[in-house]
């Protein structure tokens, strides 16, 4: 449990390949899954044919987990939608090496799809980090091929869980970024950048380097939609446990609209988390002592916003609120204003 009283979280971007998910899930599309649907009537096909000895079978055990594909390996065969079995080191060898070398867009987008899936198991995280495999993603998401770019976040969000792989995927920090914040509002490439974010500020190591962004991030979770809102809030509160980043949070110059996100009517998976995002922040500055001492944060800053009158008002108006979880950490809250 961190400081604000929620579960540090991992941005909720991996399942295991060939699970069923439901699409316009809370938080936005999951990256990087296949659908499983047409893997278990193939599965079932391949399963008849190995029992008439046909030559559709002809699939070598592979190492690891992963069942082996047919002798030729085709592209087709590394990314076939309907595969749904885990690929062995040789197999994400092979798919490497196609993503590496076609520059085909239909082929590198399901190659991407399909490692991504692939690198939701944590052996393959280590596997596809030792094959090289990081910065031949990672060279993906400079195409302007919007569709690729957001693929390739993808696959790297997944990947990202690994700590080892965070230490090469860092160097991506700053053009996902960029990518983030110039790219369209909404679009499937900011919350992919963002949820690669997400996961590689899981840990304080790596935070530093989202320093410079911190206006930009409240900027697009003033404009951002609701799944856009929510995906920043989670981002800003890694940041906002880490006694190291508060100083740059609170400096920060913010629209004075961001004051609206405290009323009551605003959805509770946006509320709830503005208010952590208080209550992280006033833990951070009481460890480090700074609530005793006068505030040398300019005016318009988010300090400003959250210690003055106006937010206090609402924050108290909470207490009221129709929802529990809601009225539970407003308590919590209140003492500290």
């Amino acid at each position: 449990m961190t400081r604000g009283g929620t579960e540090k979280r991992r941005s909720a971007g991996w399942q295991r390949p060939g699970d069923r998910r439901r699409s316009g899930a809370r938080g936005g599309a999951r990256p990087g899954v296949v659908s499983a649907t047409r893997g278990r009537s193939a599965a079932r096909r391949g399963a008849a044919r190995r029992r008439a000895g046909g030559r559709g079978t002809g699939l070598a055990p592979g190492r690891g987990r992963g069942l082996g594909l047919r002798p030729s390996w085709s592209a087709e065969d590394l990314t076939s939608g309907s595969y749904d079995d885990v690929l062995n080191a040789d197999q994400l060898q092979k798919l490497l090496y196609l993503l590496k070398s076609t520059e085909d867009p239909i082929i590198i987008e399901r190659a991407l799809v399909t490692l991504g899936n692939n690198a939701a198991f944590s052996p393959n995280q280590a596997i596809i980090r030792e094959l090289g495999g990081i910065p031949i993603v990672g060279n993906k998401i400079n195409s302007p091929n919007q569709s690729i770019k957001e693929k390739a976040l993808n696959a790297l969000n997944n990947l990202s869980v690994n700590v080892e792989n965070q230490t090469k995927i860092k160097v991506y920090i700053n053009q996902v970024c960029e990518d983030v914040f110039a790219g369209p509002l909404n679009s499937p490439v900011q919350l992919a950048g963002l949820r690669l974010l997400t996961n590689m500020t899981v840990t304080n190591d790596h935070q530093h380097l989202l320093h410079s962004y911190i206006i930009d991030l409240f900027q697009v979770l003033l404009t951002g939609n609701g799944n856009t809102k929510v995906q920043v809030l989670r981002l800003l509160l890694n940041l906002s446990e880490n006694p190291a980043m508060t100083e740059g949070l609170l400096s920060a110059q913010v629209d004075s609209s961001f004051i609206s996100l405290y009323d009551g009517h605003v959805a509770k998976e946006i509320l709830l988390r503005v208010l952590t995002l208080f209550q992280n922040i006033n833990n951070c500055l009481k460890m480090e002592g700074r609530l005793a001492i006068q505030p040398t944060f300019t005016k318009g800053s988010l300090f400003f916003l959250l210690y003055g009158e106006e937010c206090a008002q609402k924050i108290r108006a909470l207490v009221h609120h129709h929802d529990a979880e809601i009225k539970e950490k407003v308590v919590t809250i209140i003492p500290k204003i």
